[in-house]
């Protein structure tokens, strides 16, 4: 399979909510020629939607992960915790040479931050 783009579907019962947080508090830019609610994640689109079938918070927030590989974990979140956001796990080493800072968005979803620092 030929994939010409990665476009992620983030449905929520308050779209414009969590659109804003990736955008103002993550700080995804917006991704161009897709209207107000797509952002960009490394190529990655992220569209923000509702859906019918789509209410309240995340009933398995460890489901599906988002993982954005940073050059500098710390000082990213220093500036996400600088919007009040509340980090549940800080800086943790992974074998693979991985630090991970995980945080919850509105809706409950997990978002880790990555940075690869092998020793």
């Amino acid at each position: 399979m030929k994939v010409n783009q990665f476009i992620i579907n983030a449905n929520s019962g308050d779209p414009q909510k969590l659109l804003a947080f990736y955008r103002d508090v993550v700080g995804l830019p917006i991704e161009e020629g897709f209207g107000d609610a797509a952002l960009n994640a490394a190529g990655a689109i992220v569209v923000f939607d509702s859906h019918s079938e789509t209410h309240g918070a995340a009933q398995e927030p460890t489901r599906m992960l988002l993982n954005l590989m940073v050059d500098d974990l710390e000082a990213e979140q220093k500036r996400i915790e600088g919007h009040g956001v509340k980090f549940i796990r800080s800086a943790g080493r992974e074998y693979w040479g991985g630090v991970i800072s995980t945080f919850p968005d509105p809706d409950g979803n997990l978002v880790q931050l990555m940075e690869y620092k092998p020793e």
